[in-house]
């Protein structure tokens, strides 16, 4: 069911699961995903499966491959520097229009974010530290209220959420958006500005570090 209590058609259900799947690791990079397999083990019919894996596919989470099967895209360097570049120019953008025009609703909302994270990062948890750190970034997002900017975002979210959970070191991250979120909400445009910087390069260092890491 939606969060508004209506039923979501069964191929929206099943991206969802394989998304998660996804981005969390549990299917790695280049893991194949076969209609009939997947079928059975969620239960469904394929032709929702057949669904989410086109969906997936528009989202660059899947490479399909000839008739029905598919696999976990796996990035290369390149596709890595591409979205780095992109995820560069939206965030100046978006940090800045998100210290200017901040609501209440919206800073308590991505003060939630950061305590979900630092909780998680606390406790050791990937999964959910890893998922709060990009949830803090689509906020920020939102906070930003520009229809175009939160479209743009929208179009690629799945591969930012992916390249937003490559690293290891969980608290320094939570760290690092709890400063961005102070300067957020005093509405410091310079500090917010420097820490923007400040954040994208190590995080840049971060996901080289863990695909480095991941390739021992």
């Amino acid at each position: 069911m939606t969060a508004s209590g209506d039923f979501a058609p069964e191929s929206e259900r099943v991206t969802r699961q394989l998304r998660d799947e996804i981005l969390d690791g549990v299917r790695q990079p280049g893991s194949r995903l076969v209609e009939r397999e997947l079928a059975e083990a969620l239960g469904v019919s394929r032709l929702p499966v057949r669904e989410a894996l086109k969906a997936l596919v528009a989202e660059g989470l899947v490479t399909p491959r000839p008739r029905t099967w598919a696999v976990v895209r796996e990035f290369t360097a390149s596709d890595v520097a591409d979205l780095d570049e992109v995820r560069s120019a939206l965030e100046a953008l978006s940090f800045r229009l998100a210290a200017q025009r901040h609501t209440r609703a919206g800073l308590e909302k991505l003060r939630a974010d950061v305590d979900a994270e630092l909780e998680a990062a606390r406790a050791g948890d990937a999964v959910r530290a890893r998922r709060a750190a990009a949830d803090f970034h689509q906020t920020v997002t939102s906070l930003a209220a520009n229809d175009l900017l939160t479209e743009l975002e929208r179009v690629l979210r799945s591969r930012l959420r992916w390249l937003l959970g490559q690293h290891d070191d969980l608290l320094a991250v939570a760290r690092e958006h709890e400063a961005l979120y102070d300067a957020i909400a005093e509405r410091d445009v310079p500090r917010v500005e420097a820490l923007v910087v400040q954040h994208l390069a190590s995080s840049r260092k971060a996901a080289m570090d863990h695909r480095k890491q991941n390739r021992t």
